[in-house]
Parts: structure tokens; C-alpha cells; sequence
């Protein structure tokens, strides 16, 4: 197992700088406003309500494939500045989810919380839509318990509770056996079912692996892939909310700050090696899109955010994105199984199948002349145009 060793840790310049990211998930919260080697538009028309799929995808497996599973924004709770943690926490992954997160070879969150008990945030939460997440860090056994084998923390929250936090952060979940992707020119390296699996995380700050310096992103996919079968990267990147559902062509900014052009950044990854890349950020899922024979899936929406993310319309519509790569990283198939954020943001498996329908909308919207498309099932089919 090839373990990854924490960066030098931030200096108080650069603590004082992240300040200015504090904007986190605006006005997306509920309670606070509204191994290893081992254009944003929002659509004029919604999808419409049909009687329940009955919930069966079947299964494509083969000694030649790994099985990936990916997750978007996990917040599980906080205890500051007040408590909304629930009274025990394996409430917060009810069996019926956990159910469908045990057929992983590699299972990947985006965690956006801070695992610590450091009690100074590095943020200014008495400004506006400046929010800032703590979490026990017995909390961490929850995500080893359901699975989790790498989580991303390249986004604007790992840094909450500064670098203290982060360390922590990371710490706590390396002893419950999770890694943990986005520190700076990071190579993650797993074997994955005799697999070398290379990971790599960026978001839009310059303390992680910057999404807005291109030249360096694919100087890095170019030297995973001398390291690795494949390579997946994951990118924290785009606006947020209901008015981002659209994926678009163009840098993206939220409360002033840049947050990239998610279809740029991810096509040149692409372009230079990488094999699947995984998007989250926006808090609502995005469409998914086939780019020279890759998978790119633009956002997968919020996960977990117990009494600290909105569930309200497209807020609270989720999955669990399924993807089959062969050995050499080419798409054997995948799945999107549709999950749905009570009021509590606590996720439960979608009998209705709402994340499946707007995917399906948004695909259509996006990436009409895609060679990608999903059916009703969730299925991600591969169809080559004339």
C-alpha cells in the first residue's frame, strides 16, 4: 500500500488568505440561512412524475473489470457553531444505502466537514453565507464501516478548522483505513483487483491541485498514467444550486469567486490520460457525458448533509454512480442508482427514481448529440451514432 503523506502544513499567510473562501455551500444550507499500492440555466421544463420503477439493474461483471462507486458532498453534521449531530450516527447511512455501497472494488466520497475537535475556525462565520463544518472524529469509523476507501478533501471546506483541522482530518481517517485525495501533486496509487488505480483531486484553490492551471493538471494525469493501468480524477468545480443544473462551456462563478469551466478542465484531463473523471461541488447532480470514449460525470450532487444542506427541489436529488472499467481504463458499463435527501439530509435509496429522470432531461439539454445515453433503469448505455 502506497500511503500518501500530508503536505507541509499552511502557513498563517495562507490560513489568513483561505478566509476569503469561506463562501462554502451559500445558499445551499438549511440551518445556517435559508493500498494504496495495497450558464447556468435553469431548465424551463422538470421532468415529470411516473408511477415507480421497480428498482433492478442487472449486473455485468467479469475478471477483467474493476467496479468503482462514487459519491458527491458528504456533511455528516456539525457541532459548530452549534449541535446538529444526531443522537447516534449510523443514522446518517440507513442499511437499505449501505446495502448498494458494499459492491465497490473502490468506493469515493467528497467529504466537506472536518473531522477534529480543534475549536478555532479558520473562518469569519458572522459574515454572510460563511459557513464552516466540524464533525466527532469517532466519525470516521462510520464511513470505514460502510465502505469508504478514498476521500476527496480538495474543496472549500477541509480547511474549515485550518491546518490543524486538516490534519486532523485526514489523520482520523487514515486510522479508520481511509485515504484521503487532493493534497498537492498527489499521485494516489491503489490496487484495485490486481489494478494499479492512480487518483488524483482538484479543485479550485491553490493550496490543493489547482483546476485553473491546466498546463500543470495534465502534467501530472500524464505522469500517473506511467504509473498506473488507470487513472481517475476528481474535480471540485462549478456554481452551485438549482440555477447551476446546466452544465456550460465557460468559466463558472459563485458569490464572485472562479469556480472553473468544468467542461474544459475535465476533457483535457481527459485528453491527457485520465480514464473517468468525478465532479461534485455544484450540490445538485449534473449531466454525464461520453468524451472520447471516457466517462465524465459533472456533478453528483449532494450525499449526506445532516441539518446542514439544502434538500429542497434538485437539492436533494442524489446517487450513487456506478461505473465498470476494464483493466486498461476503457468503459465497460455503468449504472446510476437514484438516491433521494430526507428533510434532514439523511440519503435513502429513490424507489421513484427522480435522479434518473433529470439526468436523462439533463443529458438530452446538454450533450444531445452524445453517444451516452441512460435509460429508465439508471443504466448508462453506450450507443454509437451514424
Amino acid at each position: 500500500m502506497v500511503n500518501q503523506k500530508l503536505n507541509k502544513l499552511l502557513s498563517f499567510g495562507f490560513i489568513s488568505f483561505c478566509f476569503c473562501f469561506g463562501i462554502g455551500i451559500g445558499l445551499f444550507i438549511r440551518f445556517g440561512q435559508l493500498q494504496r499500492t495495497n450558464a447556468s440555466t435553469t431548465p424551463t421544463e422538470t421532468p415529470t412524475e411516473t408511477e415507480p420503477i421497480p428498482f433492478s439493474v442487472p449486473e455485468y461483471t467479469s475478471p477483467d473489470t474493476i467496479t468503482i462507486q462514487a459519491v458527491g458532498d458528504i456533511i455528516p453534521g456539525t457541532n459548530y457553531p452549534n449541535y446538529r449531530l444526531p443522537r447516534n450516527r449510523n443514522l446518517l447511512l440507513p442499511n437499505s444505502v449501505r446495502e448498494y455501497l458494499q459492491k465497490a472494488d473502490l468506493l469515493f466520497g467528497n467529504f466537506e466537514s472536518s473531522l477534529t475537535n480543534y475549536p478555532y475556525s479558520s473562518k469569519d462565520i458572522s459574515k454572510g453565507q460563511v459557513f464552516a463544518f466540524r464533525s466527532p472524529p469517532t466519525y470516521a469509523q462510520l464511513f470505514a464501516d460502510t465502505g469508504f476507501d478514498v476521500m476527496n478533501i480538495a474543496n472549500n471546506h477541509a480547511l474549515d478548522f485550518g491546518s490543524v483541522g486538516l490534519k486532523d482530518t485526514v489523520k482520523n481517517l487514515k486510522a479508520a483505513g481511509i485515504e484521503t485525495l487532493g493534497h498537492k501533486n498527489q499521485i494516489l496509487l491503489l490496487k484495485v483487483n490486481n489494478v494499479i488505480v492512480g487518483m488524483i483531486g482538484f479543485a479550485p484553490y491553490k493550496f490543493y491541485n489547482s483546476i485553473h492551471d491546466l498546463k500543470t493538471a495534465k502534467a501530472l494525469v500524464q505522469k500517473a498514467k506511467t504509473q498506473a493501468s488507470v487513472v481517475i480524477v476528481s474535480m471540485h468545480a462549478g456554481a452551485e444550486g438549482t440555477d447551476a443544473l446546466r452544465v456550460q462551456d465557460k468559466t463558472e462563478f459563485f458569490y464572485g469567486e472562479n469556480r472553473g469551466n468544468s467542461i474544459q478542465f475535465a476533457r483535457t484531463m481527459i485528453d491527457a490520460g485520465a480514464d473517468l473523471v468525478i465532479g461534485h461541488g455544484p450540490h445538485v447532480p449534473r449531466a454525464i457525458e461520453r468524451y472520447n470514449g471516457k466517462l465524465i460525470a459533472y456533478s453528483l450532487g449532494n450525499f449526506l448533509g445532516y441539518r446542514t444542506l439544502s434538500t429542497a427541489a434538485e437539492t436533494g436529488y442524489s446517487m450513487i454512480l456506478e461505473v465498470k472499467l476494464n483493466s486498461q481504463g476503457d468503459f465497460v458499463f455503468g449504472k446510476i442508482i437514484p438516491v433521494h435527501l430526507n428533510a434532514q439530509g439523511i440519503p435513502h435509496i429513490d424507489q421513484r427514481f427522480r435522479t434518473v429522470k433529470l439526468l436523462r432531461y439533463l443529458n438530452n439539454k446538454d450533450f444531445p448529440d452524445n453517444s451516452l445515453n441512460i435509460n429508465k433503469k439508471g443504466e448508462i448505455v453506450v450507443a454509437e451514432k451514424e
